[in-house]
């Protein structure tokens, strides 16, 4: 399938996730990369991975994209006391989703102004993809989306972000539910092949290849600078953020390990420490962009362990009748995958500690990374992804760091907005309907 055909459509047609024919080695080009800034080293890493948009086009689309940053660097590397944070929060949503999700809008709309036609965006949220994808989509022509999240089980102002939108093109559904409900809406209705070509359905979930291939490049933006291999310790949930480290260490990334940090929803950090991969109950916490137990890039990784479609097909059968799969082959299920998971009351207490500390301030998330980190103590440099302003998450940064610590300006503006949303149960049904009616 051409890059664009894969882009525009999210999912393949059986429902399964895309990935590239072949992941190239580019360790060779190492040298002469350092000191590329951001963009031009994005434009670099898409190239082999697309063979349908000219070079001048892709320039085009990642300057627009990193344009917005607030950051000249996008993404700033911080050094706070033994330890080094990456900064992905200087987008237009304050999270890292918006580099991939500026890339992505920019893809849409060159695409779409080529072949004509329309685009309605469907996705689901735990908290920050829907804003950075609303972020992504708004203001841009023949684009609609619509997107789905918990209802209360997003931080106020993560719901805000999307709520306060006022573009009739976005839509925004809160379920009554989890964010496993809404994941699972959104992969059964594009599951209706008939229902998805009819309205035009497309993704931006992480589902989407083109999501995985930007946040690839803070990886090997970041590595490049420092002189000898790297430690990431990645907050994860649904497994697309440390799956990009993944495949940027197997392009030739000089990266030593990956932590995966994981609040109590640890169903990812339990498969790497046992091989078995079992559901447990959602538990809403602090970091709540993480409380997640099916996490759908999690198969892209199982195709790379198992080795065959096949054997992924196996597992996942007897994770969904059983609600549990085991892997027993004898080996590890990555050497380079470091699992740990982080309570609320350590999540909390080292928000205060590093506020005491270094008067820098955490958000949940990334203090789940820092706790994880710290438990683990590599070699080389330690990089903890920050994967969200701090003033995204106020009641419980305030409370931990025992002061009014967490704001931001385009937050603070937001409490008086008027607000649109529509209230649905988590039956696919009643999204289609809503899509129908409005797509």
């Amino acid at each position: 399938m051409p890059f664009q055909d894969a882009v525009m459509t999210g999912l393949a047609p059986d429902g399964g996730l895309l990935l590239p024919e072949s992941i190239p080695d580019l360790g060779s080009r190492l040298d002469d990369w350092r000191g590329l800034g951001f963009a031009e080293l994005a434009v670099e890493l898409f190239e082999p991975f697309i063979g349908d948009l000219s070079r001048e086009e892709l320039e085009r689309i990642v300057a627009k994209a990193f344009a917005s940053f607030r950051h000249p660097d996008v993404a700033p590397l911080v050094q706070v006391g033994d330890l080094r944070v990456l900064e992905l929060f200087h987008g237009p949503t304050l999270a890292f989703k918006d580099i991939a999700m500026q890339v992505l809008g920019g893809m849409f709309e060159h695409m779409l102004n080529a072949r004509g036609g329309r685009l309605n965006i469907l996705c689901a949220t735990s908290g920050d993809t829907g804003s950075a994808a609303i972020a992504g989509a708004r203001n841009r022509p023949n684009i609609g989306i619509f997107v789905l999240y918990p209802d209360g089980g997003t931080s106020e102002l993560q719901a805000r972000q999307m709520t306060t939108t006022r573009d009739s093109n976005v839509h925004c559904l809160a379920i009554r539910g989890t964010f496993d409900d809404c994941q699972r809406v959104v992969k059964s209705i594009f599951g209706d092949l008939e229902f998805k070509g009819r309205f035009e359905l497309g993704a931006v979930n992480s589902v989407n290849w083109a999501r995985l291939m930007a946040q690839i490049v803070y990886y090997f933006h970041t590595a490049l600078k420092l002189d000898r291999p790297v430690a990431f310790s990645v907050p994860t949930g649904n497994f697309g953020d440390i799956l990009a480290g993944y495949l940027a260490r197997a392009m030739g990334a000089p990266i030593d390990r990956l932590i995966l940090a994981t609040n109590s929803n640890d169903i990812l950090a339990r498969f790497f420490a046992t091989g078995v991969y079992a559901l447990g109950p959602v538990h809403r916490t602090i970091s709540p962009s993480m409380d997640i137990q099916v996490a759908s890039n999690f198969e892209r990784f199982l195709y790379y362990r198992l080795g065959s479609s096949e054997a992924l097909e196996t597992f996942m059968a007897d994770f969904a009748a059983d609600g549990s799969a085991r892997i027993e082959d004898g080996r590890p299920m990555d050497e380079s995958i470091v699992p740990a998971a982080v309570s609320e009351e350590e999540t909390m207490a080292t928000i205060g500690d590093v506020y005491a500390r270094h008067g820098y301030v955490l958000d949940p998330h990334t203090a789940v990374g820092v706790a994880a980190a710290r438990r683990h103590q590599p070699s080389g440099p330690v990089v903890c992804l920050a994967t969200a302003h701090p003033a995204k998450f106020p009641d419980s940064v305030n409370a931990a760091a025992g002061q009014d610590v967490a704001h931001h300006p385009a937050l603070d503006g937001l409490a008086d907005l008027p607000e649109r949303k529509t209230v649905l149960p988590p039956d696919v049904d009643a999204v289609k309907k809503f899509i129908a009616t409005h797509a």
